[in-house]
């Protein structure tokens, strides 16, 4: 096996783990929002920190998702041309977008985004919020990780593009059919 197949695995694998870590906390978020009515409406107890959890939470889930999600082939795209197109022309199709589209966007995102998220952390920024929580220097932080996450898995699907257009499809029909390289 290649560095090429080595390094498609290896981030195929990370963002599957991470991702399916990561849903967990959709159930954590139904718990806890559930929590949070019964307490409120039945018991007239409200807390900031509990309501900002559930928030936390689900940019988490959005941003480290993101990912898994580019892995499983979810994100939009005009599939009226895209899916009946010959195996050759998708890969072209993944590895343009990829390397034009996916990979500036997050660039830019994580250039923009470094100066705020050092800035909350040399600050060690907590909510603006009386009562909410500690650490928003921690949450900010999923930016540069959502860069990170989405960055590599665009890298990994151009890679099994090239190996495709290369005359190599195994990795990159795989991963298009759904599966986890």
């Amino acid at each position: 096996m290649g560095m090429l197949e080595s390094f498609v695995r290896f981030v195929d694998t990370l963002n599957e783990r991470i991702g399916r870590a990561v849903s967990w906390l959709t159930l954590a978020m139904v718990a806890v929002t559930f929590l949070v009515a019964v307490m409120r409406y039945g018991f007239t107890w409200g807390r900031v920190w509990i309501q900002e959890s559930y928030v936390w939470m689900h940019g988490i889930v959005f941003m480290l998702g993101a990912g898994y999600t580019l892995l499983h082939d979810g994100h939009v795209r005009v599939d009226v041309f895209y899916r009946p197109a010959p195996l050759r022309r998708r890969a072209l199709v993944d590895l343009l977008g990829a390397l034009l589209l996916a990979l500036p966007m997050v660039a830019t995102v994580f250039v923009v985004s470094w100066p705020y998220v050092l800035e909350s952390w040399l600050k060690l920024e907590t909510s603006r919020e009386a009562g909410g929580l500690p650490g928003l220097f921690l949450l900010k932080t999923v930016i540069l990780l959502f860069c990170l996450l989405v960055g590599l898995q665009a890298l990994s699907l151009a890679a099994k593009a090239w190996l495709a257009l290369r005359g190599r499809p195994e990795l990159y029909a795989r991963s298009r059919a759904g599966g986890a390289g």
